[in-house]
């Protein structure tokens, strides 16, 4: 499966990435890895509803680690890398 021409990313979406790959690909595990010590913190100071809510930043943060380290890899309607030839095979091979 090939990206067409006209399946492009929009002005948005590459401004984002532009800036996301700028950013090292541990700064959002630091970030994780920071918002689950605070909401500990939190908890261990009686404050239950903050350290949930801060608890939660974790796995979005990974998230965007995960996004930003796509955009490192693929970049935005890049198709001349080599891990874009594995999308999907052309053709059958049991044919």
């Amino acid at each position: 499966m090939t990206m067409k021409k006209d399946q492009t990313e929009g002005k948005v979406a590459e401004k984002i990435e532009e800036q996301t790959a700028k950013l090292p690909s541990d700064t959002f595990l630091w970030a994780s890895v920071g918002a689950m010590a605070v909401s500990a913190t939190l908890k261990c100071f009686g404050k239950n509803s903050a350290a949930l809510f801060v608890g939660q930043w974790a796995a979005p943060f990974l998230l965007l680690g995960i996004y930003n380290k796509i955009v490192k890899v693929e970049g935005h309607d890049k198709e001349d890398h080599p891990i874009s030839n594995y999308v999907e095979p052309e053709k059958d091979f049991l044919s």
